[in-house]
């Protein structure tokens, strides 16, 4: 099983990234705030959904890999790392939408859930995201790594799911400060970057 330390680290770093506001958690907002709290609440269960789907497919696709060769696995390991500090480095420069009412309609809850899902199952961004992050918690000494991959997405499918639901239910008064104060999703883009940047270079400089 995945020792504490582990663990720890792994919930740490999970709840920087869903409660600093991404994407998720902006059209999560932006749902609510057009549409109402229970729709705000539909998308981010539609989102959580996705993420199950892709946990999914990545504990399959990695323990099939994991079953072929170990040193293809620690390749995987060190391309992830090198992804997450991609994606760090495109985060920290990259230009962040202040306006959250783009793109958004008034959507019942069903819609809301539906496009959700689809929209989180078909971003292959996502996915890249899952098979890159998941596998530098896992430790040969820490049993199946099957199960392990599984306890750690399904890990990040509740906290995210939490998130959501907090910012669902807090979506008027965030949406009113956030709009009234567009330099925090200016600045939200620079520490999501600063923690790959250093969560990919700890993970590619680790057990060397």
């Amino acid at each position: 099983m995945i020792d504490a330390t582990t663990l720890a680290t792994y919930v740490v770093i999970v709840l920087g990234f869903v409660f600093i506001p991404g994407p998720a958690t902006l059209l999560t907002v932006a749902r609510a705030a057009s549409s109402g709290t229970r729709v705000g609440i539909a998308t981010g269960a539609g989102i959580a959904a996705g993420d199950l789907m892709h946990t999914v497919m990545a504990v399959v696709g990695l323990s099939a890999i994991i079953a072929t060769s170990a040193m293809l696995f620690a390749v995987i390991k060190y391309l992830g790392a090198a992804y997450l500090i991609y994606l760090g480095v495109r985060a920290l420069f990259e230009r962040q939408a202040t306006d959250l009412a783009a793109g958004t309609r008034a959507i019942g809850a069903r819609a809301a859930f539906r496009q959700a899902i689809l929209a989180e199952v078909l971003n292959p961004k996502t996915a890249l995201f899952f098979l890159a992050f998941l596998p530098q918690f896992v430790k040969p000494g820490n049993g199946s790594a099957a199960l392990q991959l599984l306890v750690l997405g399904g890990l990040f499918v509740l906290i995210g799911l939490f998130s959501t639901i907090v910012f669902a239910l807090a979506a008027g008064g965030l949406g009113n400060f956030l709009r009234r104060n567009p330099s925090v999703l200016k600045w939200q883009g620079k520490v999501v970057g600063g923690i790959y940047c250093a969560l990919g270079i700890r993970l590619a400089l680790q057990d060397r």
